[in-house]
């Protein structure tokens, strides 16, 4: 057996059973569970029974998780001894009862010590606050954080301490022996979670119970010899805890410095942390000054660029907010360096977001003197959502808002009813933005219908069809084997996209279904590719594995669902553009309701009526997993559904939207 994992149970009634869940919910590398026993240990006293209750109730359910049962007063680190000795893994893995055991975690560390065979292997950890928002675990080792093979662990004799900080010494020890011995390998990746409660617990409670921590190195410093990799730690955990007030309270703190012998004097400590904070607030204000004047210094060159004529053969594109080249505007791009090679295009983007830009590709960064004068003198403005800072558009200047999706949420002066979630959008600046626009494109009747509403003005409309999706109406079979190949998809593997959307009243990417879960309905050979919403960056934090890739990070989503085999979606607008395909589409809409009282909607996904509905529809896990169980995401039904919802909302897409549009807006060249 590769790993043995212990959770101690003890005051962790809320939290256990999503801690026990969480690890048996694993998959191995290659599909089905991972090869693990789980071992939880309970309180036989009273005070446990809630613990305890749960953990035997989990137990019942999966014959690898064992209940251990400590009676009298006992602590994490004598529940942790106590798994350690009735373990039979080959590796040992220490949790607490609010920890969790990420998606695609075991998948990552199986591979990793089957590979390696290290004594000890570090993973990442980080901890939530408990309104749920990631932030970085703590600098310091913790037993969470690290694995260790199991004859490693008996040989060296390590055990953890009673009492708060128990795991400095035998984590500690750990590292230095197996770093001198070559042994210890790093898992680059984010595995476990940790979720402090609210009201507290021991271990962040303020109070002198901390100063336990002084005596935990003391101990190590014993135990190792004087190694000076003990001091270096001793001085980097006792500063950091010093300084958590969560733990040390002010009260306490000079007697914390005195106790801990730390170097210099504790006024000499004080006075460090106030420069310090001196200094961090300085740089932020001399920024912050340096941003205004930089600011107002762009304006008045924007003024006087103002009267430069426009260039004729010039024209700017944005996507998504100064992301980079993406959706409409860059297939315009595409299309109009080959058609009207006499328009030089420019892009826009931000300067964290440089790195986006393929190379030869002209660019100017938000906000620097290149953009104003770019904007000031550009002929021709592409974008899908907006330019930033203020522009002010000129006579002569030819704007085309391409738009980045078929409304399925209420948009524009249709949020109006729905304060609850616009009450900081400012409509009046819609409005204005709205006038700027000389063309709107449109995907589809419904969106005519639509933009004509929410977006009030002169424009004219293109009902030309997305540019986006030419790839999709001309690929062929080469380009997606091509794609899958690039994704390292093995050939002949059943592949589906999930592809969830942004939700206004949630912050962060949290996936709706167990992702490794998923993957193992689709059978042997499948795999699922995971994107998270641009919102939420670059990564779906899911981690990638065998069967399922986190392809959040990926530039083109258009080449993504040429790879995929079906789409999984809730009211993302990526399904009108997956439907060009005629491939399957699978709704899974587990909160409909509440995405429908909180935004409004204009199409109800969940009617089953043809032009509404794409095809399958699930509004529960389990539901989920049945439809791919049935094959009712590719049966007739479905696909009648998905005709007629293609029907309606792709009626324009025929690979040629993008010359529609470039002969359009842009003049021919000369000859």
């Amino acid at each position: 057996m590769l790993l043995s994992v212990v959770v101690s149970a003890r005051h962790a009634h809320g939290y256990l059973r999503a801690a026990l869940d969480s690890v048996t919910g694993q998959a191995a590398p290659g599909g089905g569970p991972v090869e693990l026993e789980l071992i939880a240990v309970g309180s036989g006293d009273p005070d446990g029974a809630p613990e305890l209750a749960v953990a035997r109730e989990c137990a019942a359910r999966d014959p690898r998780l064992s209940v251990l049962l400590l009676d009298g007063s006992w602590d994490a680190g004598a529940a942790r001894n106590a798994g350690a000795a009735a373990a039979r893994g080959t590796y040992l893995l220490f949790l607490d009862g609010d920890d969790l055991l990420l998606p695609g975690a075991g998948a990552a560390i199986a591979a990793r010590l089957s590979a390696d065979r290290p004594d000890v292997l570090r993973v990442g950890h980080d901890r939530v606050d408990w309104r749920g928002a990631p932030q970085p675990g703590p600098a310091f080792p913790a037993a969470r954080g690290q694995l260790f093979r199991r004859g490693f662990w008996d040989d060296a004799g390590l055990h953890f301490t009673e009492g708060l900080y128990g795991d400095v010494v035998p984590v500690h020890r750990a590292l230095f022996l197996a770093s001198d011995a070559g042994t210890l390998a790093v898992l680059d990746r984010v595995c476990v979670r940790h979720r402090p409660r609210r009201r507290g617990t021991p271990a962040t409670t303020p109070g002198r119970a901390h100063f336990a921590v002084i005596d935990a190195h003391a101990r190590l410093a014993g135990g190792t010899g004087g190694d000076p990799r003990a001091a270096a730690a001793r001085t980097a955990h006792l500063t950091a805890v010093l300084g958590d007030r969560g733990r040390i309270a002010p009260a306490d703190r000079a007697a914390f410095f005195r106790a801990a012998g730390l170097p210099g004097t504790y006024a000499a400590h004080r006075f460090r942390e106030a420069v310090g904070a001196w200094r961090t607030r300085a740089r932020a204000v001399l920024r912050a000054v340096h941003k205004s004047v930089r600011a107002r210094v762009m304006r008045v060159l924007y003024r006087a660029d103002l009267h430069r004529p426009l260039d004729p053969r010039l024209a700017v594109y944005g996507a998504y907010w100064n992301r980079g080249v993406a959706c409409n505007p860059a297939a315009v791009y595409t299309k109009a360096r080959e058609l009207v090679p006499h328009i030089r295009g420019v892009w826009v983007v931000s300067s964290r977001h440089r790195d986006r830009m393929p190379p030869g590709v002209p660019y100017v960064i938000e906000g620097s003197r290149a953009y104003w004068r770019t904007m000031a003198t550009a002929t021709y403005l592409v974008n899908n959502s907006s330019f930033p800072g203020g522009f002010t558009k000129r006579p002569g200047q030819v704007y085309l808002q391409t738009h980045h999706g078929t409304p399925l949420k209420t948009m524009g002066l249709d949020q109006y009813p729905y304060p609850a979630l616009t009450g900081g959008v400012d409509f009046e600046r819609i409005v204005a933005h709205t006038d700027q626009w000389d063309f709107s494109l449109s995907a589809n009747p419904h969106s005519s219908e639509v933009w004509d509403r929410v977006y009030p003005s002169t424009y004219e409309q293109l009902p030309y069809g997305y540019p986006r999706n030419d790839v999709l109406c001309t690929a062929t079979a080469e380009r997606t084997a091509k794609i899958r190949a690039e994704l390292g998809i093995a050939s002949g593997a059943t592949v589906l996209l999930y592809a969830p959307t942004h939700r206004d009243y949630r912050k962060g990417f949290v996936p709706l279904v167990d992702v490794e879960a998923l993957a193992r309905e689709l059978g042997p050979g499948g795999v699922l590719l995971v994107r998270a919403h641009y919102f939420y960056g670059r990564s779906a934090g899911t981690g990638s594995t065998e069967r399922v890739v986190d392809v959040t990070g990926h530039p083109g989503v258009e080449e993504l669902c040429l790879a995929a085999d079906a789409l999984i979606t809730d009211y993302s607008s990526l399904m009108f553009d997956y439907a060009c395909l005629d491939r399957p589409i699978i709704t899974y809409a587990p909160d409909w309701e509440a995405y429908r009282a909180s935004r409004g909607t204009y199409v109800d996904l969940l009617s089953g009526r043809p032009g509404d509905t794409p095809g399958a529809v699930a509004t529960t896990q389990d539901e989920l997993f049945e439809v791919l169980r049935t094959g009712a995401w590719r049966s007739e039904e479905a696909a009648a559904l998905r005709a007629a919802f293609r029907s309606r909302f792709c009626p324009y897409d025929d690979g040629r939207a993008a010359e529609r549009v470039v002969r359009r807006i842009f003049p021919p060249g000369p000859g």
